[in-house]
């Protein structure tokens, strides 16, 4: 029993340092983000259509029911997506993946507004912790700063996917989660077609290794092992354990892109990931 614990707990860090390698990847290819966003969905669509294939998973479902909901949702992980890639690109991964990581206390925040659920003092001190990480995460607030627009991008880009999640638990709670990964890139791919003709295509093909890397490893991969831990731990648990993902990112970024954060940045980043984890310690008290 020791043994297969242990394995879970590998799989799911394994699951989280593939998903957080789109930091350093984000920052690295020279791409448009909205073009890189598109071949990753083409490349990801691909591997999670093979799996589920594999797995038999069911691909039918009720498009006067949950049509709606899928290509809204998609809609909104297409603008996650794009605009964290935007945020990587502008700032850099350090900001980047720690202003992405106010998603928690955000869907916590907007979660009355679609349930029967009330706002706790705690949430309300919490908030006060992110904001106070926001302020650490850059050395001043010039909106001409590119850290600040970085910083922008990465709330704007934790806000479209506080809300895709809370629309998916409200409406489609049911569905698997890499069929619903699946027809998200479905979606994702249709919305963002123009953007293969906007911006010029002669840098795609050096980038495609990388770009078939995010593809494979960094979303099908990482985001499948990911919602298979939920089968050994509890949702709490996992949600404290995906704290380690701007960790992995950071460290990847010093390694392979020499990008080392500063202080102002380690000590915003703390306050951002000590509110998830007692946040997911509340969520699991709560249960």
């Amino acid at each position: 029993m020791k043994s297969q614990h242990l394995q879970n707990i590998l799989l799911l860090n394994l699951g989280m340092f593939c998903i957080s390698t789109s930091g350093a990847l984000g920052r690295y290819i020279s791409l448009p983000p909205p073009l890189t966003i598109w071949y990753r969905a083409v490349f990801a669509l691909l591997f999670l259509g093979a799996f589920c294939y594999f797995k038999k998973y069911r691909f039918k479902f009720d498009v006067k029911k949950e049509g709606g909901t899928l290509f809204l949702t998609g809609i909104l992980m297409a603008t996650h997506w794009v605009t964290y890639f935007y945020a990587l690109q502008w700032s850099n991964v350090a900001i980047g993946m720690l202003s992405l990581f106010t998603y928690p206390i955000m869907t916590t925040l907007l979660e009355p507004l679609f349930f029967k659920t009330k706002l706790q003092s705690l949430h309300l001190l919490l908030t006060g912790i992110i904001l106070l990480g926001v302020y650490f995460l850059v050395p001043s607030f010039d909106l001409e700063s590119g850290m600040v627009q970085g910083l922008g991008m990465g709330l704007l880009s934790a806000f479209s996917y506080s809300i895709r999640n809370l629309i998916l638990k409200a409406k489609i709670s049911s569905f698997n989660g890499s069929i619903l990964m699946f027809y998200q890139m479905v979606v994702m791919i249709l919305v963002l077609v123009p953007v293969i003709f906007i911006f010029p295509n002669e840098n795609v093909a050096p980038n495609i290794p990388f770009i078939v890397f995010l593809g494979l490893i960094t979303t099908a991969i990482g985001h499948t092992l990911f919602l298979n831990s939920f089968k050994h731990f509890s949702i709490s648990t996992a949600s404290i354990m995906s704290s380690m993902q701007p960790i992995f990112g950071i460290l990847l970024a010093v390694i392979f892109l020499n990008e080392l954060p500063s202080w102002r940045s380690i000590i915003g980043g703390g306050l951002i990931l000590l509110t998830v984890v007692v946040e997911s310690w509340n969520a699991r008290r709560d249960l």
